[in-house]
């Protein structure tokens, strides 16, 4: 038998495409949200953006969780998210790919079982590994030095 979670939200329109986002049962701020000019007034970010900041924020989570399991104490992460747009078949559009690039703040080798939490982390996502499911999903991770440690 799975285990299972609900997350409610609720929103409410605000202004012409913009709305406000209310994260029920808990003490989250309201968020503003808005659809892009010119459609929209740009008062918020749109849902395209949401879903990158989201799979970006989980990623990142999902890294230093991992990191932080073998004991390691890391420097700041950064992470930087790029989604792609493209018209489907109909002319609508639709996020096609989001491409994540995570940084560490420390040198791969003062990195204790780097190999093993590069191995692990982006299963622990739930965000990332529920959009995998309709959109292509690319992550590489850099040391402090630039060199990539991990792509997936």
């Amino acid at each position: 038998m799975s285990e299972e979670k609900t997350i409610e939200l609720s929103l409410e329109q605000t202004g012409d495409y913009e709305f406000r986002v209310r994260f029920d049962g808990s003490s989250i701020p309201d968020l503003t949200t808005d659809e892009s000019s010119p459609l929209g007034g740009d008062a918020g970010p749109d849902p395209s953006r949401l879903l990158a900041a989201a799979v970006a924020n989980c990623l990142s989570a999902s890294l230093l969780f991992a990191l932080r399991k073998f004991k390691n104490a890391p420097s700041t992460l950064k992470a930087k998210a790029r989604a792609s747009l493209a018209r489907n078949e109909h002319g609508r559009w639709r996020v096609v790919r989001i491409a994540v690039e995570l940084q560490l703040g420390d040198a791969a080798e003062a990195l204790a079982n780097l190999d093993r939490v590069m191995a692990q982390f982006e299963d622990f996502c739930i965000v990332t590994e529920s959009v995998r499911q309709g959109v292509t999903v690319e992550v590489s991770v850099r040391d402090a030095s630039g060199a990539v440690v991990h792509t997936g």
